[in-house]
């Protein structure tokens, strides 16, 4: 009988993930002889080959596809027996790290956070600002427990790895000059401002989020000027020097500065949480998935 070794596989699962020996001895801090010595050894211990090259890389095997498989309904296992074990030894004493792309550590976690002080003292929340292509990697090394981030950036939900929370549809709103002929407009729609100069990042997910709103209301934003950070976008706006889509988590005041909901053409954003699979039962992480769908839920009331 084959004896499975869960750290030769946990590498196996990072390589097909990273797909060079290089990049996957980077994240699990290794030497790259150490991964190739350890995946050879496996390969010897399960008598398939594992790995064929591919140019300079290298790729699975359709026999380390069906491990990995099995290997991911183990992974999982071990997360909830984890998480049992916790439950037993800490009741709700611990650590959760939380890892949040930027609007989402105000609007979100840091009301989570404080509500947790109250109700559950003993729970320490550690957070981290991460973007998705970032916060996902975290969560799957095990360098955090829980990750927000956009539906539109996050994993499949048939990606074995991670359990998903939908949290919140965050809603769209037009940052206008509080002098614009359309700042008091009663039913604004986004076709009303095709014809406007418009603020948004020269690249990134911001700029893919207004493209695609215009897009789906008919037009092509022209834009005047980039920015990828709220406070410049908004002092732009300020000045006058065009109109920009704002997340309601992301808008703040400014005197100068009128946002607007949008009619019926009204875009939003999804905004939902990730955990390693089976790991949600872990009370640490489940006290802070019900204090962020608290006050998700009270922003959306």
């Amino acid at each position: 009988m084959i004896e499975w070794d869960i750290k030769k596989l946990r590498i196996l699962r990072a390589l097909g993930e990273h797909g060079t020996v290089t990049a996957t001895a980077e994240a699990l801090l290794m030497t790259p002889s150490a991964v190739s010595q350890q995946l050879s050894n496996l390969a010897r211990q399960l008598g398939v080959p594992l790995l064929e090259a591919q140019g300079r890389r290298v790729r699975l095997t359709d026999a380390a596809h069906l491990v990995l498989r099995h290997a991911e309904a183990v992974f999982a296992q071990l997360e909830r027996a984890e998480a049992e074990l916790a439950d037993h030894v800490r009741g709700e004493v611990g650590v959760v790290r939380v890892g949040a792309f930027s609007t989402a550590v105000p609007a979100l976690v840091v009301p989570a956070v404080r509500r947790l002080r109250t109700t559950h003292p003993g729970l320490d929340v550690r957070v981290r600002e991460a973007e998705a292509s970032e916060a996902y990697e975290l969560l799957s090394s095990g360098r955090v427990d829980l990750a927000l981030s956009l539906a539109a950036h996050a994993p499949t939900a048939r990606d074995p790895r991670f359990a998903l929370v939908p949290l919140l549809a965050d809603p769209l709103e037009v940052a206008l000059p509080a002098g614009h002929p359309l700042a008091r407009s009663e039913d604004l729609r986004l076709a009303d401002l095709s014809g406007e100069p418009w603020i948004f990042g020269g690249s990134g997910p911001w700029s893919e989020i207004t493209l695609a709103a215009c897009d789906a209301a008919g037009f092509v934003p022209e834009q005047a000027h980039s920015a990828a950070g709220w406070p410049a976008i908004l002092a732009m706006v300020e000045a006058g020097m065009g109109v920009a889509l704002v997340p309601r988590m992301a808008a703040g005041r400014r005197e100068g500065v009128l946002t607007r909901p949008l009619g019926a053409d009204r875009p939003r954003r999804h905004v939902l949480a990730a955990v390693r699979r089976g790991s949600e039962s872990a009370p640490g992480v489940a006290r802070v998935l019900d204090a962020l769908r608290e006050v998700a839920a009270e922003r959306t009331a």
